[in-house]
């Protein structure tokens, strides 16, 4: 049976859409031609096509006029504009977490810390609708790259819901490493946030997946959230913080550490941790309590590959495993970390569902009511944790 055949476009050229090109490159169920590029800094656009052989692209429309789907590969502040872009074209969105995001006033004088959050979650809001109308609007449609959602032991806790019946009481799970690589990471005004949105927003959306999951196999209707207490804190910008050298700690107005309690409509919880001070490498896991099972979710480190080594300078051109401080000594090594951490599945699907006109598992809904949470748990923390509510943007 011959491929289907889609052409596909790039916009960005850093972190995401090196991954994202590993990832189009392991699909199998589709022919994707991956047409070109487009960046707004044009020198490390060309760099990126001519390490690949595709075009760099002089504008986002000159892309758009050889593409059938784009991945928005950009910094959050732009992931609305490219969105709506690609939609109003007619054009498939794959869409980098997290969903939309507010970066601020465009003033000099913004500062993260000192702004009302209450004007993060209105002007949040505003985005979604924005992009939903858009979504409706087209023949396009938005896939939310979660890949959280996409990891294999994640899917696999999904098949458990869909078969048992199980109802879920508490999910609980953690994103945490010792600080991100990206230099604009630090500034609210170019990521929406701190770690909040930055990394809770990966276990965040694998619980309100899974509690969609099992409201869909036992009602027929997605359980959504209702309500969040939230706390956050800056530990790494206290001036009593010993810095050792280890952890990040540059960040101008955002916070490293934060926690999301999620209440949902059938009153039943989620919570979930999120920083930038854990040492050792990725810290991704996901705990399931229901009440006919208990499931742990072990995304990265994962006990598949175990390595000893002796000597640091041994593995000095082994990849061992992402934000790792020393390769010296017992590592969690995955065989096919990408594998683990759900990102050539979620690329092919994508793919598959877009070509066969199929439904997705994390849309554009989920990761609306992803953006929803965090910034209402924004407005929580700043209230001292006070209770807040959550719109849900699903029916």
């Amino acid at each position: 049976m011959k491929k289907k055949s889609i052409r596909a476009g790039i916009v960005g050229a850093g972190f995401s859409a090196r991954f994202h090109w590993e990832a189009v490159s392991r699909v199998h169920g589709v022919d994707v031609d991956v047409r070109g590029v487009y960046a707004l800094d044009r020198a490390q656009a060309e760099d990126y096509a001519q390490q690949r052989g595709i075009t760099a692209y002089d504008s986002l429309d000159a892309l758009l006029d050889d593409v059938d789907v784009v991945h928005c590969c950009v910094l959050v502040a732009g992931h609305e504009e490219v969105a709506v872009a690609a939609l109003k074209r007619g054009r498939h969105v794959i869409l980098e977490k997290p969903f939309t995001g507010y970066c601020g006033d465009g003033s000099e004088k913004f500062h993260g810390d000192r702004f009302p959050k209450e004007d993060a979650l209105r002007a949040g809001l505003e985005s979604v609708r924005r992009m939903l109308a858009a979504e409706r609007a087209s023949a396009g449609r938005i896939c939310y790259a979660e890949n959280w959602v996409y990891a294999p032991a994640v899917q696999r806790e999904r098949e458990v819901l869909e078969k048992t019946g199980a109802q879920i009481l508490w999910i609980h799970g953690e994103e945490a490493h010792s600080g991100s690589h990206n230099a604009t990471y630090a500034y609210w005004k170019y990521s929406g946030g701190g770690v909040m949105i930055g990394k809770g927003c990966h276990p965040l959306t694998a619980a309100l997946y899974l509690k969609a999951v099992e409201g869909r196999a036992r009602t027929g209707k997605a359980i959504k959230p209702v309500s969040v207490s939230a706390r956050t804190a800056a530990l790494t910008r206290m001036e009593n913080f010993q810095d050792e050298g280890h952890i990040r700690r540059d960040y101008h107005d955002i916070d490293d550490f934060s926690m999301m309690h999620v209440t949902f409509e059938d009153g039943t919880l989620a919570t979930v941790f999120a920083s930038d001070i854990v040492l050792g490498g990725i810290h991704n896991w996901l705990e399931v309590c229901a009440n006919n099972h208990r499931t742990l979710c072990n995304i990265n480190p994962n006990t598949a590959m175990q390595v000893y080594n002796p000597v640091d300078a041994n593995f000095r051109d082994i990849y061992t495993v992402e934000k790792t401080g020393t390769k010296q000594g017992w590592t969690n090594m995955p065989p096919d970390e990408d594998w683990f951490t759900g990102y050539p599945q979620e690329i092919e699907a994508f793919y598959r569902a877009l070509t066969e006109g199929t439904p997705v598992e994390s849309d554009s809904l989920l990761g609306a009511d992803t953006v929803s949470t965090i910034y209402s748990a924004y407005v929580s923390a700043e209230r001292g944790g006070a209770e807040t509510p959550v719109t849900s943007f699903r029916e």
